[in-house]
């Protein structure tokens, strides 16, 4: 059907008014109506279209646009597909964007309004409820990257409770303000660290800012004794940190790089500690700290306070390698053991332990006895003479050391069973305890990834090991009494 000059009609007429088929162009020239009349007015299926190159296409009652149809915005490439009511988006229907986004929903006075599910042009997705264009009420919305949360929403933001799974298998379940987390929450971490209390802005109220040693300044004991070690995490004020659980610590000792012992084996090579007692202390060649009691809380069962149940926390491979080794990105390799690795894990890495409610204990921690190599220092590259041969010290030793830092500084069972065969079998004058003087005792944080980004820095406590007064009296008296005899 051929244009019209502005304000004609081309089309079916009865009774002297607009009827069946026909072609409009309005007096402004900027709508053209093509399709049924009833009356003189627009009814049944038509085309509106207007002079920027926008069109409805659908259905019309009574001259308004009513019913389901489409629409093409020209100026921004949007459309619409779906029910309309007086001209308005209202009802279900199907909204897409140029650039990308779509909504698929309900639709109220041309506003989302009520339940839809909106994709946006990254690929997130939300699905819930909507109000004057927003989030609004409960839904669900999953993350470019992966974080899936479930809850409430407050014009476009997170306000009330809902649970956050994060891709990196962190999860969060509590209240929520201004998108993010406040009130009461609880969290695990993909590192194990479990935090169940009060959150501000995103940040907790109670957290752990510093490791502290407890006990006096200076421990002192004998040669050979051992020692528990209790220690706490605390916040600035210098509380517990309660609600704190699953931070994973490590201890290790360091003695005065001048005190140690001509011929020590695996003495060279030894990491240097910058300690608050100053930095001439390099690592003790070897410590134990067995469990006893309490076990080693390789794991914690825990439920926190909102109900989230907070799976059993082991220690990770990662945490235990060098730190030269390259780790996975944030959340990856930190994968939950069965519970045969874990019994594993309680009888091998004594050196480890899981903080529990802002408090750890490392039970008897004893400086191991020293190795002295009875060989000459140059080594032979040839192969022993005999099958038969026993290794020598340094052979084991070294065999100990790369046993100990594939582990974090803890035995391997089939190194350490063989380490104690080696030595019970050695001359015992080859063999000295610990010598006399101070050795510094670090506990620091390995949790991998960080909690919130950082570890806290580590705390150190003077250990002194007194001289065996007795028995050296003892050989004094007994020289004497042979003297005058």
């Amino acid at each position: 059907m051929a244009v019209s000059r502005p304000g004609s009609y081309c089309g079916e007429v009865s009774e002297h008014r607009r009827t069946g088929y026909g072609l409009y162009v309005y007096p402004n020239s900027f709508f053209q109506y093509e399709g049924e009349w009833k009356q003189g007015k627009k009814h049944g299926h038509g085309k509106l279209l207007f002079k920027d190159g926008s069109y409805y296409e659908g259905e019309f009652t009574d001259g308004e646009i009513m019913g389901n149809g489409f629409r093409y915005w020209a100026s921004t490439g949007n459309t619409y597909s779906g029910q309309f009511l007086f001209g308005e988006l209202h009802g279900h229907g199907v909204l897409q964007s140029a650039d990308g986004w779509k909504y698929e929903g309900e639709f109220s006075c041309g506003m989302q309004e009520g339940h839809g599910l909106l994709t946006d042009k990254d690929g997130q997705t939300y699905q819930g409820c909507f109000h004057k264009n927003r989030k609004h009420g409960g839904g669900k919305m999953i993350f470019k990257n992966g974080d899936e949360f479930e809850g409430d929403w407050i014009l476009g933001q997170r306000q009330g409770h809902g649970v956050l799974h994060c891709a990196s298998g962190t999860v969060y379940e509590g209240q929520w303000r201004n998108d993010t987390f406040n009130g009461q929450g609880s969290i695990i971490h993909c590192s194990g660290v479990i935090y169940d209390g009060l959150w501000l802005n995103g940040y907790p109220v109670g957290q752990a800012k510093k490791i502290v040693i407890l006990g006096p300044e200076v421990i002192e004991t004998m040669p050979g004794s051992t020692h528990a070690f209790q220690v706490q995490l605390q916040n600035e004020e210098g509380e517990v940190s309660e609600s704190e659980s699953g931070r994973l610590l490590e201890i290790s000792a360091g003695i005065r790089e001048g005190q140690v012992p001509a011929g020590l084996v695996g003495h060279s090579g030894r990491q240097q500690i910058k300690s608050s007692f100053g930095s001439e202390w390099i690592s003790y060649p070897s410590m134990t700290a067995t469990s006893g009691r309490p076990k080693p809380q390789t794991a914690l069962p825990v439920v926190g306070k909102t109900g989230l149940i907070l799976p059993e926390l082991p220690i990770s491979q990662s945490a235990m390698e060098p730190e030269s080794t390259p780790k996975p990105p944030d959340g990856a390799g930190d994968a939950l053991i069965n519970q045969d690795e874990k019994e594993n894990e309680r009888s091998h890495f004594p050196h480890f332990q899981r903080v529990e409610h802002g408090s750890a204990v490392f039970g008897n921690v004893v400086l191991e006895p020293l190795l002295m190599d009875p060989q000459p220092a140059t080594q032979s590259d040839e192969p022993p003479e005999k099958e038969d041969q026993k290794p020598s010290v340094r052979a084991l030793v070294e065999k100990m050391t790369d046993s100990q830092e594939m582990v974090g500084d803890c035995r391997s069972e089939g190194a350490a069973e063989e380490w104690t065969r080696f030595r019970a079998s050695q001359d015992p004058s080859k063999v000295t305890p610990a010598p006399p003087g101070e050795y510094v005792i670090m506990v620091r944080e390995v949790t991998s990834p960080p909690f919130l980004g950082q570890h806290l820095p580590p705390a150190f406590k003077l250990w002194r090991v007194m001289p065996n007064r007795g028995k050296s009296t003892g050989v004094r008296k007994e020289t004497k009494q042979d003297t005058v005899n």
